[in-house]
């Protein structure tokens, strides 16, 4: 991720840092660009499997007005059986400020959001891409982009059940970046 070309107030040193809590969960934010299908997809997964280790959030760089998550994409979570309350399409500058949660991974999901110039994340979080292709992309069918959900959905699970069955060492923030950034390479082997 680039640095941005605008920058929400800064927060002060001292209070970007949050104290390291093992009982804590690992706030993680999945970036793509409208907020309507991958982000949203992984956000509702990683609250789904974390076992209260994580915590997903997801956001856009620049979702539409009155932009929603993707019908189909809602639809492909709920026949996995995962919920989908509280699910919406949200501006990443709701996580850029002092009172929003810290994060303490940063995931762009999407080629664009990859590429973007992003707000300055209170705490420095690490930050990795594990690009995916669109699946409302396209001139298919509903039920061409249907599949392409399921594909999307089964390749974001596959890279997040190695997320979360790493040991605690692996997810201290000190490593968090490397690890983070591997995950992608240890799936293709």
């Amino acid at each position: 991720m680039k640095p941005p070309h605008a920058v929400p107030e800064q927060v002060p040193a001292e209070t970007t840092q949050r104290e390291p809590d093992p009982s804590a969960p690992l706030n993680v934010l999945f970036l793509c660009t409208h907020n309507a299908a991958r982000s949203i997809l992984a956000e509702a997964l990683l609250n789904s499997m974390g076992q209260g280790r994580f915590k997903a959030y997801s956001a856009g760089s620049s979702p539409r007005e009155n932009q929603a998550p993707n019908p189909l994409g809602l639809q492909t979570l709920q026949k996995a059986g995962i919920s989908v309350d509280g699910l919406r399409s949200k501006s990443w500058m709701e996580f850029a400020g002092a009172d929003a949660p810290q994060m303490d991974l940063i995931i762009t999901v999407c080629d664009n959001a990859a590429g973007e110039a992003c707000p300055v994340w209170p705490g420095h979080p690490a930050t990795a891409h594990w690009g995916y292709a669109d699946p409302s992309a396209g001139n298919g069918t509903d039920l061409e982009k249907l599949e392409a959900f399921r594909y999307t959905l089964h390749s974001i699970r596959r890279r997040l059940e190695l997320l979360v069955s790493l040991p605690a060492e692996k997810l201290a923030r000190a490593v968090l970046q490397q690890t983070a950034r591997e995950l992608p390479k240890a799936q293709a082997q």
